[in-house]
């Protein structure tokens, strides 16, 4: 099959397993930093809000989860509302609306690639072959996280930064005002963005010093990044101003007609900048411990493997090689300088691809919270380099194997059974003998990650349903929360149900109560309560790898 065939039908796989849906957990930032969110604020369900989106608390900008998650349920939403669809919201499409758009974006990393293969001396297709068949792209770019964003706008970045003239020479550099609205929402979208642009906007900076021969002319460049970066800027706190505080139209009104000094004092007083709460939160070493402390050198030496395996490898390999062969060149001083643009270009290897993927890496690895996610961006640069002087085609079985099991692991069996486990308990909650006959609901979730909450598809009005989540608490605790329930004679037409990964399905049997009915949701793997080899090659293996909705027998 041609690259360009192999390349349609990866892409084809992006987008039909986005529909299926994939039933994969990766992280409860996926939901819960967009989607949950929206789902509240548009959808009028109920939802978890997470601590960044309080009031009390602004650390994340809402222009994103609005332009992404909430445009998704404002189109769901409004074709309910015209009968064009009965029953549009539900669980699936709660689900798969955000992510289907963000599937949609993804294919913009494909055209990034293809822009700047040529301009990096790599092959086009081949390149796109790669990076549409790496499980991140498959899973990662799929899913509604802000990294993902990120690395959107790292790879408009890179093209706007990178262009050539038909004669193959560089060309000056147009794109300022783009260049200022990209890095600016960029950084309203994670701080963490200004570690990806950083060797964009100095190799720009460098193109443009280089080109220009009148300083008036390097000035205006700058100055239009920074007017535009400053306008946009203030678009986002704006919204952000609008969204977290009870700004509004007679708020304004009322600054306007006060004293300058009011003014500046009221605004400064209502203002919020998420990326600086952002920034003040994440640079106190006791709040990154909440989250989880790791070695300095986990980016390079686990998670960098991880997402990219033998790519990642190739890069510190080439690295390491080219780094030797720099000092032996100082050494015998036998290098001479000829300028940097054209240097990092046409030297051999491309350095300042290695560049644009280890700066980020080595300025990310600073901060001792540190998850394989935070790196999905760097898929673009690693992607161009590998595939310059064809350093991926002699391992092309390894990483045809690797991406495989990582789309099978993270795609389909990390905490697998969740996502359909949720599903089930809307048609049970919204079954029709529920609607005839109104029933109290109590769904406790012990040992998965968080659930959330707008996939069960309940109004903010309605009571009848509970949600309890756990977390991982230990057994004793799990068993008096159980009890309480089983033993609460109060409430006659109460159902509850208690939601474990069969890793602890042990634990719930000790806590001397009875249950009705199990449901066993397959596969559905927890790292956190893996289950144990020997039980894996038992005839309980099913068990080990499934959720299960256990009901309570409170008869």
């Amino acid at each position: 099959m041609s690259a360009r065939g192999l390349w349609a039908l990866l892409a084809a796989l992006r987008a039909g397993w986005c529909l299926l849906p994939q039933a994969g957990y990766l992280h409860p930032d996926e939901f819960f930093q967009s989607p949950e969110v929206m789902a509240g604020d548009i959808l009028n369900l109920q939802v978890y809000y997470p601590w960044e989106f309080l009031s009390s608390s602004p650390c994340r900008t809402v222009v994103f989860p609005l332009m992404t998650s909430g445009v998704s349920y404002w189109v769901i939403k409004s074709l309910q509302q015209l009968d064009i669809c009965s029953s549009c919201i539900n669980s699936y499409t709660l689900l798969v609306s955000p992510r289907l758009l963000f599937t949609m974006f993804s294919f913009i990393l494909d055209y990034s690639v293809y822009r700047l293969a040529p301009f990096w001396e790599a092959d086009p297709w081949k390149a796109l072959v790669l990076l549409a068949g790496s499980y991140v792209t498959l899973v990662f770019y799929t899913r509604t996280f802000t990294n993902t964003l990120e690395g959107l706008l790292f790879a408009l970045l890179m093209v706007l930064v990178s262009s050539r003239k038909p004669d193959g020479s560089l060309a000056e550099p147009t794109s300022s005002p783009l260049i200022g609205i990209i890095t600016t929402a960029g950084f309203f979208n994670r701080p963490t963005f200004l570690a990806f642009a950083l060797m964009p906007l100095l190799y720009w900076a460098g193109l443009i010093v280089d080109s220009q021969k009148s300083i008036k002319t390097v000035i205006n460049h700058f100055l239009k990044l920074v007017l535009c970066a400053c306008f946009t800027a203030i678009v986002f706190v704006t919204a952000d101003t609008f969204y977290f505080t009870s700004m509004g139209l007679d708020n304004l009104y009322s600054i306007k007609k006060s004293s300058l000094f009011d003014v500046i004092g009221q605004l400064n007083e209502k203002m919020i900048v998420t990326p600086f709460n952002f920034l003040s939160y994440n640079l106190n070493p006791r709040n990154l411990a909440l989250h989880g402390s790791h070695p300095r050198v986990t980016h390079f030496t686990v998670n960098g493997i991880m997402l990219f395996g033998m790519l990642h490898i190739l890069a510190i390999g080439a690295g390491f090689k080219m780094l030797k062969n720099y000092i032996h060149q100082l050494i015998r001083v036998e290098s001479h300088y000829h300028g940097s643009s054209g240097l990092l270009v046409h030297s051999e290897g491309n350095p300042t691809l290695l560049l644009f993927y280890f700066v980020p890496l080595a300025l990310l690895s600073l901060f001792s919270h540190q998850e394989p996610r935070f790196l999905i961006p760097l898929i673009l640069p690693l992607v161009l380099f590998s595939t310059s002087q064809n350093r991926a085609v002699k391992w092309k079985h390894v990483i045809v194997i690797f991406n495989v099991l990582g789309a099978l692991l993270f795609g389909c069996l990390h905490q697998g059974g969740l996502i359909p486990c949720l599903f089930h308990l809307e048609q049970l909650v919204h079954s029709p003998e529920s609607s005839n006959h109104p029933r109290h609901y109590t769904l406790l979730f012990a040992h998965t990650y968080m659930p959330p909450r707008s996939l069960l598809n309940i109004k903010k009005r309605d009571t009848h349903i509970e949600v309890i989540d756990m977390a991982g608490s230990e057994g004793e605790t799990l068993c008096q929360t159980v009890e309480q329930r089983a033993n609460n004679f109060t409430c006659k037409d109460c159902h509850v149900f208690v939601i474990i990964p069969g890793t602890v399905r042990g634990t719930i049997t000790k806590c001397g109560v009875s249950f009705k009915n199990e449901t066993l949701i397959f596969p559905h793997l927890s790292m956190e309560d893996p289950p144990q080899i020997p039980f894996l090659f038992s005839g309980n293996w099913r068990s080990q790898l499934g959720l299960y909705i256990l009901q309570l027998d409170r008869d």
